[in-house]
């Protein structure tokens, strides 16, 4: 399932960037004005970097320096100076609290180095000075405020995407838990939320922290009604738990967020539709059995027969559907005195019968019981 993940975080990669843009007036009838008219003329890295610094060294509470600082860091993150672009971009922040284009070049570094710890710190700082300029501005008076709020915006959905494609790229689960329960607190309704569940829930389990699965399928599972495979986590959990009323709704909304998501590009045809066939198989599972437990024999039939060609290869699972249809099924015959509908509740439980496991010996005693009542030899 990672390559399929990785595939979608190739694609999805947000435009957090018009062209970083001055936000001061320039007056070039001083020394400083001069030096930022020149770093902004300069086309050659090496020449802008020096006179960057010497600004920066000048000149660090400026107005302009936040700018300056943000021109300094892109270049060395273009050449690969990650540590370098990092320094500049806590010192800047350090003089100039709320510097989005400081804050976001950081993350970019921080991206670049590839480090869970530092990508988790810059993303929060970047998101939270996105979102203080977004709640700032939410009238915008002019086409540059309006322009700066639509880059704030495209900056917090980006600090939200580091933090997913550097999880899509990890192999150490423990560090996956801790991007993911990032961007939970930082922004659980995010986009990437739902895309990072997967990863994060997974990682749970290999990290030896199972226990807190239930706890965080149930929270995802709140904040959106896309998130497919949270929701088949809060369902499972609440059928382990016996509450068959809430396993039954979440496996049903499961079901109608897989059906309403759209094929991710980059993904083949033969991979989405054996994804989406597991996860509909899943959700329909959980179903059938809520349904079931209710004696609610109807539902329960729909789902389980929905979920067959899913769980083939799981001998536990099938075994279980079978035994639930077979149930199902002579319920719903002894009820509306159909005795071919009660014969397929016996096919189903000797198909059950035959399988080693916890339901076989009850579905053999079912078997007999049936057949004596059908008055049926063999």
């Amino acid at each position: 399932m990672r390559r399929f993940v990785l595939a979608i975080a190739m694609l999805v990669l947000p435009m957090a960037a018009q062209e970083q843009k001055q936000h001061f007036t320039i007056n070039v009838g001083t020394p400083e004005g001069m030096m930022l008219q020149t770093i902004g003329q300069e086309p050659d890295d090496e020449k802008k970097l020096a006179l960057a610094k010497d600004f920066l060294a000048k000149y660090p509470k400026h107005e302009g320096a936040g700018w300056v600082a943000s021109q300094l860091e892109a270049i060395y993150t273009k050449q690969k100076e990650y540590d370098k672009a990092i320094e500049v971009a806590d010192q800047a922040l350090a003089n100039s609290p709320d510097a989005l284009d400081v804050a976001y070049n950081g993350l970019k570094a921080a991206e670049g180095k590839e480090d869970p710890a530092l990508v988790k710190t810059w993303s929060a700082r970047t998101s939270a000075i996105a979102k203080k300029e977004i709640a700032a501005n939410q009238k915008p008076a002019d086409d540059d405020a309006k322009q700066r709020l639509e880059y704030a915006q495209g900056v917090s959905t980006y600090a939200d995407y580091a933090l997913y494609a550097l999880a899509a790229k990890l192999q150490d689960p423990k560090q996956v838990v801790e991007l993911g329960a990032a961007l939970q607190e930082q922004n659980i309704k995010s986009q990437y939320m739902s895309m990072m569940s997967e990863l994060y829930i997974n990682a749970l389990s290999q990290s030896g922290q199972a226990g807190k699965i239930c706890g965080v399928a149930d929270k995802l599972a709140a904040a959106s009604s896309k998130d497919a495979y949270a929701l088949v986590n809060a369902a499972n959990c609440s059928l382990q738990k016996n509450g068959f009323d809430r396993a039954a709704s979440e496996a049903t909304r499961a079901i109608e967020a897989i059906n309403s998501r759209a094929k991710p590009e980059g993904v083949s045809e033969a991979d989405w539709a054996n994804e989406r066939t597991r996860m509909l198989g899943q959700a329909n599972w959980i179903a059938g059995f809520a349904y079931a437990s209710q004696g609610k024999y109807g539902p329960a039939d729909k789902a389980l027969r929905a979920a067959l060609p899913a769980i083939k290869g799981s001998p536990q699972q099938l075994a279980g559907a079978l035994f639930q249809l077979g149930l199902s099924n002579y319920n719903l015959g002894k009820t509306l005195g159909d005795k071919a509908r009660m014969r397929e509740g016996l096919h189903y439980f000797q198909q059950c019968s035959e399988m080693t496991g916890a339901y076989q010996d009850q579905a053999l005693r079912n078997v007999r019981a049936i057949k004596s009542e059908l008055g049926i030899v063999r």
